[in-house]
């Protein structure tokens, strides 16, 4: 299983096959009435502005941190395990990339509270549409699940952020020739 991670860490072309797989099952169970062609175009459809994202946020990584593609996802690694890299220059290349990503988080988290507001107004519009309709069960349902995913992304910034902060002030530490 590591190999597969580092493998899908390493290569956009694998993350755009699982993206498509992933589009075309989804379009296959939600659209079954439809022609397999129209799954595949959905997919492609998918894989297309997916890898896009991805494309554009790796070569921002790169230019953050000064090294190639393959080394930026070996320091997001050491920075998701917390690992300090001994190499001076590899030390440089983690703090800059975790100053560029802090910086792009907290610019990010001055609109986190407005996010979150809107998705819990859409969570209680829905649950309200549902009561008015008679619907209940799925209103509940789509509400729960709409507060678990806000849950989820205020705990995932936090983990992230956290993370970044280690690696930065572990980078800093005594000894550190930054």
């Amino acid at each position: 299983m590591p190999a597969v991670k580092r493998w899908l860490d390493r290569s956009l072309s694998a993350q755009a096959m699982v993206v498509f797989l992933s589009g075309v099952g989804i379009a296959a169970l939600l659209r079954r009435d439809e022609h397999p062609v129209l799954w595949v175009a959905h997919g492609a459809l998918y894989t297309g502005v997916t890898v896009a994202v991805l494309a554009v946020q790796r070569r921002r990584a790169v230019r953050a941190a000064g090294v190639g593609p393959g080394a930026v996802a070996d320091l997001h690694r050491r920075i998701r395990r917390g690992e300090v890299p001994q190499d001076p220059e590899e030390r440089a290349a983690v703090r800059r990339l975790a100053d560029d990503q802090l910086g792009r988080m907290q610019r990010a988290g001055r609109w986190f509270p407005y996010w979150l507001a809107l998705m819990g107004l859409v969570a209680v519009g829905l649950l309200v549409l549902g009561v008015v309709s008679g619907s209940v069960v799925p209103s509940v349902a789509f509400a729960a699940g709409t507060l678990g995913f806000c849950w989820w992304a205020v705990w995932m910034r936090r983990r992230s952020m956290r993370r970044l902060r280690t690696a930065r002030s572990a980078v800093d530490g005594p000894g550190a020739p930054v």
